[in-house]
């Protein structure tokens, strides 16, 4: 991947856990590594296909001199996110934060953190089986939008299925979308968790009817486990619900685990059957 590369930019902020730092100030210098795809600016020489790292270094500049945080860490991972909020063709971002002469009872040239900080693709699956079951859907499309770390670049249709698991309960509404975020997948996790709770969800029976569910299908090309969370979605190759809609957004997306397609999981998971399933699309908007 391509990258820009400010090296030392000086800043004058109020960083630091002394009171006195927080009122008097100091230097602070500024690294960073700006990934990007440098090979349109280069080939017509046009700045509007780069990015103007005169601008960057001003931002980076007035973030850290118009705010104040006790530790470097904060300054940085909020300099990071603002850094790929705000400019859509950063992919990643590498930041050294240093602090010279930090009061400490040894004496030290400087002090300095790292971070590297990316955007991730992640697929969510949506369904609701109780009360306005579009509503519920719409409600978490509206709320992920709110949210200034995540921005959703796609939404498959939504359609009637019917229940997995514990069949005695009424047709779910599903469908899923494409979801641009900053948050790692456990952030991410209790971000779905606290709009299923915004909408009425209560934990009961497993399979069992939900206002909204919102589950994690795939984060990137992860493979993880522990005791609340486990990427890709384990039962997501078994279930038309997830594949169907999956299907539509993200076709060729590889499963990090099986090496297949979407498409190819949802063809041999419908291979068995020989009723004709067909997947009703309504607008969302």
């Amino acid at each position: 991947m391509d990258k820009i590369n400010i090296k030392n930019l000086e800043v004058f902020g109020k960083h630091g856990l002394l009171p006195e730092e927080n009122v008097l100030g100091q230097k602070f210098l500024i690294s960073a590594s700006l990934y990007t795809d440098l090979r349109k600016a280069g080939k017509t020489g046009d700045l509007r296909k780069s990015i103007d790292y005169g601008g960057i270094c001003a931002d980076i500049r007035a973030y850290a001199e118009e705010n104040t945080f006790r530790l470097i860490e904060t300054l940085a991972e909020y300099l990071a996110e603002k850094l790929l909020i705000d400019h859509a063709a950063i992919t990643k971002v590498w930041l050294e934060v240093k602090k010279p002469w930090a009061p400490v009872a040894i004496h030290l040239e400087t002090v300095s953190i790292e971070i590297e900080r990316s955007r991730h693709t992640a697929y969510i699956a949506l369904g609701s089986n109780m009360g306005d079951r579009e509503a519920n859907l719409c409600l978490a499309l509206e709320e992920l939008e709110k949210v200034r770390s995540c921005r959703i670049v796609s939404v498959s249709g939504f359609a009637e299925t019917k229940p997995y698991g514990f069949t005695e309960q009424d047709d779910f509404l599903n469908g899923c979308l494409e979801l641009e975020t900053l948050y790692t997948p456990h952030e991410l996790l209790g971000l779905l968790q606290s709009i299923e709770a915004k909408a009425g969800r209560e934990r009961g029976e497993h399979w069992g009817p939900r206002t909204l569910d919102l589950d994690i299908i795939f984060y990137d090309d992860l493979i993880m486990s522990d005791e609340t969370l486990g990427i890709p979605h384990a039962e997501m190759h078994k279930r038309e619900f997830v594949l169907a809609p999956l299907k539509e957004i993200a076709p060729v997306w590889l499963h990090p685990v099986f090496r297949k397609t979407v498409t190819e999981l949802y063809d041999e998971l419908s291979a068995g059957d020989e009723r004709v399933k067909d997947w009703e699309t309504k607008a969302l908007r």
